[in-house]
């Protein structure tokens, strides 16, 4: 049987405490391998900085390792955070890795720096405004359609002959999902922490579509947070680890990502309760029956073409079982 819709991984590389950010990172090549026997279609990896939970700072490295220990599962970002990068080095980098996995890479690109204002400094961010002018650059580069006379009209972007592969523009409300399908990409919403609902933004995207080689057809991703375990009791007890982290992260306390028994002792404030609260409709949480019924209102609601799911767990082996249920739930077809 055919599953319902495609299932994909968003990965960014938690580091629980008691652990190193090697841990973390040796961990991603464990979850890939995972995420492709299990069946799931596409892994990307997010782009954040200067957040001692989270090892996924390069996206780009990441990608090469999990392409380099697996051999059919789609990889990509999800996404590169482009006021953070030159376009030209972008454009070297994907085409680098679209030259080594030939017809398995995604370039998911946002518009936000994904860390504080300081960092974003250190890392000479361009900022916002200037998305939609180094996106054009980057596909000027790509294509090699710099209007004449332009500075970078005779730049050579090495390897050549090899494209960049499908872009995905990512959205958190929607300021980019008309642009997205005019220009013939795929667009992915990150439901996983936005609560700005997805649908406006995919009906805007699918009324502006036009066909282009690599999306002929519209494609979205509805991204979800998911922590799934046996029964709903254990999975509610266990995605205490991420709403003490989310607490804490909004109350200015940068940590690693804590235990589920620490957060069950916690005594939370007022304010970190009001956090959590806030955030919690976000979270699907509960046994593979509970996810999956969530999962399925999600995509009546949003009309979804993908799912993409993130899962934020103390234990590595635990989050490895959370997926493993989800995919079973859903009846994907595993991987020889």
């Amino acid at each position: 049987m055919a599953p319902i819709i495609p299932l994909s991984l968003l990965d960014l590389a938690p580091i629980a405490e008691g652990t190193s950010t090697a841990d973390a990172l040796a961990q991603t090549v464990r979850f890939a391998q995972t995420g492709e026997k299990l069946g799931y279609t596409r892994l990307w990896y997010a782009e954040h900085h200067g957040m001692p939970s989270i090892a996924s700072s390069a996206p780009d490295i990441l990608i090469a390792s999990a392409g380099a220990h697996t051999s059919a599962i789609r990889v990509g970002s999800g996404g590169v955070m482009l006021p953070n990068h030159v376009p030209l080095r972008v454009a070297e980098d994907f085409r680098t890795l679209e030259g080594l996995y030939p017809g398995r890479v995604d370039l998911g690109i946002g518009r936000a720096g994904g860390s504080d204002g300081r960092t974003l400094q250190a890392l000479r961010s361009f900022g916002g405004e200037h998305f939609s002018e180094q996106l054009a650059e980057l596909l000027a580069f790509d294509t090699d359609s710099f209007p004449q006379g332009h500075p970078f009209g005779a730049v050579r972007v090495v390897p050549d002959n090899i494209g960049l592969p499908p872009i995905w523009l990512l959205g958190s409300s929607g300021a980019s999902a008309h642009a997205a399908g005019q220009m013939g990409m795929g667009y992915a919403f990150a439901a996983h922490f936005s609560a700005t609902p997805p649908k406006p933004a995919f009906d805007a995207y699918r009324q502006g579509f036009v066909p282009s080689a690599q999306f002929p057809e519209p494609h979205t991703i509805v991204c979800v947070s998911v922590v799934c375990a046996p029964t709903d009791e254990e999975a509610q007890f266990l995605s205490g680890s991420q709403e003490l982290s989310w607490a804490l992260f909004h109350s200015g306390q940068v940590r690693k990502l804590v235990a589920p028994e620490e957060a069950a002792a916690h005594d939370y404030t007022p304010g970190e309760r009001a956090i959590i609260e806030n955030q919690r409709p976000l979270w699907i949480v509960g046994s593979p029956e509970t996810v999956k019924r969530k999962i399925l209102e999600k995509i009546e609601g949003t009309g979804a073409s993908e799912v993409m799911i993130a899962t934020t767990m103390y234990s590595y082996e635990l989050r490895l079982r959370s997926i493993e249920l989800v995919a079973n739930a859903f009846g994907i077809e595993p991987r020889a």
